[in-house]
């Protein structure tokens, strides 16, 4: 190992004895340098350790992984994020995945596995578990509509007025770019946002930037 220069890893999990055993099971292999427990700590740990993989849970107090890689990405922190989680579920597996994530793995992975899965995230592979792989691809290639339950609710015309909005159009310019009335793109505006639950243009055009949109 003379010259290698190891894979350092932080670990993000809200399970104390969770994390201690991946720890355990990657200290021979990788350079565990921080863990974490919630989303303040983990984005306090990857600012100051700049580790080369983030080991990341989906699902945690105060906004789950996606909350950590969309605080780090704003912080200009170059790292690569593997989440590691119990769940399968589509939503979780392409919400991080848009979110900025190299991967996504199950936490039935085995050791020598999750090592190598880090290696490979580190050296600028996506990595999935199998059953996630096929079911990845598919739905990238489907379009965002199909793979985000929120976009799918919006009109095709909505979805464009959402576009614009987002970039910082007026409703007048929209209007003038979509060939409509301003008053049919206040209607499209309030129905896109009763829709997404979102109650102001600002959250509707971070909303957008979450799922690069914009």
């Amino acid at each position: 190992m003379d010259g290698v220069t190891r894979t350092r890893v932080v670990i993000v999990d809200d399970h104390p004895l969770f994390v201690a055993g991946v720890r355990a099971e990657l200290a021979e292999a990788l350079d565990v340098v921080a863990t974490a427990t919630d989303v303040d700590g983990a984005v306090a740990a990857i600012g100051r350790e700049r580790p080369d993989v983030v080991l990341l849970d989906v699902h945690m107090p105060g906004g789950g992984g996606r909350a950590v890689i969309d605080a780090v990405r704003r912080a200009e922190v170059e790292t690569a994020f593997l989440a590691l989680s119990v769940s399968d579920e589509p939503t979780d597996v392409i919400a991080v995945i848009r979110a900025g994530a190299r991967g996504y793995v199950t936490k039935t992975i085995a050791p020598v596995d999750l090592v190598d899965a880090v290696e490979r995230v580190r050296g600028g592979d996506a990595v999935f578990s199998p059953r996630l792989a096929g079911f990845v691809l598919d739905a990238f290639r489907e379009g965002p509509e199909d793979i985000d339950p929120e976009l799918g609710r919006l009109t095709p015309r909505e979805r464009e007025v959402l576009r614009l909005i987002a970039r910082g159009f007026a409703y007048k310019e929209c209007a003038r770019r979509l060939d409509i009335s301003p008053k049919t793109v206040e209607h499209h505006v309030s129905s896109v946002l009763r829709k997404l639950q979102l109650t102001s243009r600002h959250q509707l055009s971070r909303w957008a930037a979450d799922r690069r949109l914009v």
